[in-house]
């Protein structure tokens, strides 16, 4: 590229970013770069097209490590190599995220639409790897949208705190126990197994009061007190 389209591409990332892809003007970019709006179409013949030259880097770039991590065998090396690329790559265009999730439309409707659902899609899938229970397939999706969306929302904070803020995230809720079971009733359940019992006998041994346990093992203090008397 030479400089005067380049010039036009950051003119109108940071406006898109900024007022939003709709309210911002072809006029309003040539100002920005400081031509006239008949120079602006010489190069961009519409804004869709800007549009387009701004997200296929992204696009390109995601589906270049997301194809990386799926030649890997190991299934953890995979989830890691696919949840680390995507990250590197979202904070390199994170002024194209932001641009994008102003206007969300433009995710449904933008000549590029489809390619950002097929790589979410195959995002989720290596996140989740062979491991098909409709439990890890939700846990790899609300994996796959954190890794985007703190991006977006704290723009401002340097790449790489923000980095090791997102990737520990996505490793603690990716190796959080599942829930403990409810009852019917909705409330807690009755009972703990013997070996949260012995667990529990054993945390308080070491301090913790019954307190910290019932919410630990989400169960009434009752039942905390019951088993510490057994």
């Amino acid at each position: 590229m030479t400089d005067t389209p380049q010039r036009i591409l950051d003119a109108a990332s940071a406006l898109f970013a900024q007022r939003g892809y709709r309210a911002t003007s072809m006029q309003a970019i040539a100002d920005e770069v400081g031509i006239t709006k008949a120079a602006l179409y010489y190069h961009f013949g519409s804004k869709d097209e800007l549009l387009r030259d701004l997200t296929l880097p992204l696009l390109d770039e995601l589906e270049a490590v997301l194809g990386e991590a799926e030649r890997h065998d190991d299934p953890e090396t995979v989830r890691r190599r696919a949840i680390e690329g995507y990250v590197d790559v979202s904070l390199r265009h994170r002024q194209t995220l932001v641009m994008l999730v102003r206007d969300m439309t433009l995710l449904v409707q933008a000549p590029v639409a489809e390619r950002f659902k097929a790589v979410l899609l195959l995002a989720n899938d290596l996140v989740c790897g062979p491991d098909r229970r409709l439990e890890r397939r939700v846990r790899a999706a609300q994996v796959v949208a954190g890794l985007g969306d703190p991006i977006v929302a704290f723009h401002d904070v340097p790449a790489h705190r923000l980095r090791r803020l997102i990737l520990d995230g996505a490793w603690t809720l990716l190796n959080a126990p599942p829930e403990p079971p409810r009852t019917t009733g909705g409330g807690r359940p009755p009972a703990l197994t013997e070996a949260q019992a012995e667990e529990a006998r054993a945390l308080h041994a070491a301090g913790r009061t019954p307190a910290e346990l019932a919410a630990r093992f989400a169960v009434s203090r009752a039942t905390v007190y019951r088993i510490l008397k057994t």
